[in-house]
């Protein structure tokens, strides 16, 4: 398909590569590849980064070396399709999190798929929540202000956790924020049937994460609300949510519609759409709309941890 990309976006779809989800092993080689040649965020105040070996599974804390007081504390989900990513993956988001909004941001290195399928990932996640909140004075965390952030799967387990974490009671968060968020395994939605080709993330990768990640795909009735998120029939009493959509993303529609019925729900949710963007489009460096979207990611995050 031809497809109208932002015109500074456009030599980028060009460019990135084409990774094959089908093979987690390749999939993960190239990905961290590709973030490799990233530029790095450049933080405007000192840092202190520190992998904890006391967490449940392992983690990346970012945080303001300079802090008085407790500061709101963020869990940061990282993208690849819940078999590839990691702590690398997430570093540029989590270091400009730390610095731009003034957060202790926690970055999860869950266990990824095929070798771990769900729930393995997610229980990872809960299990760090409830270590932040455990710990939250030792970390310098206001346990009131206790939020989850992800990126593409992430955000499907950022999604999946606040669900979890209210049916079982755990740690309360006060915000989730999903960016492009990966959250319906039945692949039915019309950007997901037409997107077969787009940059970054198209159907068969789709279909490729779901396979890995949950053994099963599109109308598997048994697959679980906490593996796929818009599943979920009770949406009731989950935190306020920031959700980010792109034009050129098969993703796009299962994040709208989710976007939807958190709102039906009563749940404050703001839903943002960008023009000619394709999936994961924020990681393109130097472009005005990649500028926007980094903008309104921090303006939402400084709204929902205060």
């Amino acid at each position: 398909m031809t497809y109208g990309f932002d015109p500074e976006l456009a030599p980028w779809a060009a460019m990135l590569p084409d990774i094959d989800f089908a093979d987690p092993v390749t999939a993960r080689a190239e990905l961290s590849a590709t973030y490799a040649q990233l530029p790095p965020y450049e933080a405007t105040r000192p840092l202190t980064v520190t992998d904890e070996a006391t967490a449940p599974v392992p983690v990346r804390i970012y945080a303001p070396a300079e802090r008085t007081e407790p500061l709101p504390g963020l869990l940061c989900l990282h993208s690849g399709g819940f078999v590839a990513g990691g702590l690398d993956t997430v570093d540029a988001s989590a270091r400009h999190i730390a610095d731009a909004v003034g957060a202790v941001v926690v970055s999860v290195d869950y266990r990824l798929a095929p070798e771990h399928p769900f729930p393995a990932g997610l229980e990872d996640c809960y299990a760090v929540l409830e270590w932040v909140a455990k710990n939250a004075s030792v970390l310098g965390i206001d346990p009131t202000r206790v939020g989850v952030y992800g990126e593409s799967a992430g955000g499907g387990l950022a999604a999946a956790l606040t669900l979890l974490t209210r049916d079982r009671g755990g740690p309360e968060l006060c915000f989730q924020h999903l960016e492009v968020p990966e959250l319906d395994d039945r692949l039915d939605t019309p950007s997901m049937r037409a997107f077969t080709d787009t940059p970054v993330w198209h159907r068969p990768n789709a279909e490729a994460s779901w396979r890995h990640y949950t053994g099963a795909l599109g109308d598997a009735a048994e697959v679980s609300p906490y593996a796929a998120p818009a599943r979920a029939e009770d949406l009731n009493g989950l935190p306020p949510a920031w959700i980010s959509v792109a034009e050129f993303d098969p993703l796009r529609d299962e994040g709208i519609s989710y976007a939807h019925r958190l709102i039906q729900a009563g749940i404050p949710t703001e839903l943002h759409t960008y023009p000619g963007a394709f999936h994961c489009s924020f990681v393109v460096p130097g472009t005005a709309i990649t500028d926007r979207m980094l903008a309104d990611r921090i303006a939402a995050l400084c709204r929902g941890l205060r």
